[in-house]
């Protein structure tokens, strides 16, 4: 009869979400309303390419990412 032997499991710390880092990191509450003070919700995370590009679209935003910048040398080299 064969005996196993079950390891503990290791204690995760847990993970933070996006709001958690900001405000960790930059000391930012995104969930702060900086007109009334109060707390914000959230009402839906959009996942699907079709319904973030309606939304856009409705509020007459860009609906194509930005063009990228042509790349540089460092600065220290402009006025050689």
């Amino acid at each position: 009869m064969a005996v196993t032997v079950e390891e503990p499991k290791k204690e995760r710390t847990p993970r933070l979400d996006w709001a958690g880092l900001l405000r960790r990191t930059f000391a930012l509450d995104v969930f702060a309303c900086a007109s009334c003070g109060g707390r914000r919700q959230v009402l839906a995370y959009l996942t699907a390419p079709g319904g973030v590009r309606a939304i856009l679209e409705h509020m007459e935003l860009p609906t194509r990412p930005a063009k990228r910048a042509s790349a540089q040398g460092p600065a220290q080299l402009a006025w050689c």
